[in-house]
């Protein structure tokens, strides 16, 4: 697993231990950020279910101005602040260990707002992708700036729903066996 492009382009990252975390492979994390260019510069950058934090690692390389990593399995945090350390990245970046749903509650009880949210929990956990989209669409959307966006990797199979409270789907890229679900607030 590398970064793609940016500042840190080609440097190797380390994946947490077992096979708990399926990092974002390097084809789909390009994908991802062909698409999202010309929102990443300069951007406050959520990487949910973080795992390694490579996605949010990679926002950081192409210029985002803060990437915050919410992950609460102890493996994968080392892996973070690894990465983190291995690369010299000594700061604008925060690391939420806890739970998705409480640091949503958290960080949208703060005045930080975020630009991009990205969120890929285990594919088989269906009940991680309602929930973090319905608090993004409901109780925590005053974490989203005006015209952010939240993306979704998810097992191409598995078809997430078209809205969640406020957050309309407008885009899916499939590519393999995954798929990435784009969706920006709606007037709700």
């Amino acid at each position: 697993m590398r970064i793609i492009a940016g500042q840190y382009r080609s440097r190797v990252l380390a994946a947490p231990a077992g096979h708990k975390t399926r990092p974002t492979s390097d084809r789909l994390r390009e994908t991802l950020f062909n698409v999202l260019a010309p929102r990443v510069e300069g951007a406050v950058f959520v990487d949910l279910y973080a795992g390694s934090g490579a996605v949010g690692i990679e926002a950081l390389s192409r210029g985002a101005r803060e990437a915050i990593f919410v992950e609460q399995a102890q493996p994968a945090l080392r892996a973070i602040r690894a990465n983190l350390a291995a690369l010299g990245i000594r700061g604008g970046y925060a690391l939420e260990a806890s739970g998705v749903g409480a640091a949503l509650r958290r960080l949208a009880s703060t005045d930080r707002v975020a630009d991009i949210v990205f969120l890929d929990p285990p594919y088989e956990q269906t009940n991680e992708y309602e929930a973090a989209l319905r608090a993004l669409g409901g109780e925590c959307s005053s974490l989203l700036a005006e015209g952010a966006i939240a993306v979704a990797e998810h097992a191409k199979k598995n078809d997430l729903e078209d809205q969640y409270g406020d957050l309309a789907r407008y885009r899916v890229l499939k590519q393999g066996d995954a798929a990435l679900s784009f969706y920006s607030a709606s007037p709700g």
